[in-house]
């Protein structure tokens, strides 16, 4: 199903070590709004959509995957030359004492990922509607995001990823669209 190329989807630079900024890109890692969630979420809901849209949370299910491994590109690099006491200082003390430098799929509080996460009704309109919420919360938190670093390096892969939200949100609304037209054909006695 998926064909790996060794490359991410788009360039992550940063141009300082930032554990602070680490910290908080965790919430697009581990957290209820990101990629991860993200990408599960529409995979998941694939078995109960319509095949017109099937391929569209296939599409950006797997699109997702890709922004994950961009989120923890930028969290390695702006943590990798960090010292334990900037760690420290950044609050990721007790990420490092259980984790060591290693990615923990937790949101920005340390609050470790759930499946409680992952929404699927298995109506269709409810789960698309549920998306476009989804893609309009993860662009509102990658404007945040982008608003608390003056790394204009790192700015520039978190506007990449904000503006694939925004894209995202129109292509589940074009879907939404899909379905009302199909059920709007349906005879109902």
């Amino acid at each position: 199903m998926w064909i790996y190329e060794k490359k991410l989807q788009y360039p992550v630079k940063v141009s300082k070590c930032d554990p602070r900024m680490a910290k908080y890109l965790t919430e697009q890692y581990g957290g209820a709004d990101g990629e991860l969630s993200a990408a599960l979420r529409y995979l998941n809901q694939r078995y109960t959509i319509p095949d017109k849209v099937v391929g569209l949370l296939t599409d950006i299910g797997t699109e997702e995957f890709a922004h994950l491994e961009m989120i923890a590109t930028m969290i390695y690099k702006l943590t990798k030359d960090a010292t334990v006491e900037e760690l420290e200082a950044a609050g990721l003390g007790p990420h490092y004492v259980s984790h060591d430098s290693a990615l923990y799929y937790a949101n920005a509080s340390g609050v470790p990922w759930t499946a409680a996460y992952i929404q699927a009704k298995g109506d269709p309109l409810a789960d698309l509607y549920e998306d476009i919420a989804a893609e309009e919360k993860a662009r509102a938190t990658y404007q945040w995001l982008i608003d608390m670093t003056d790394d204009v390096d790192l700015q520039d892969g978190l506007k990449f990823l904000r503006e694939r939200e925004i894209i995202h949100a129109l292509r589940f609304r074009e879907a939404v669209e899909i379905i009302k037209d199909d059920r709007g054909k349906k005879k109902v006695f």
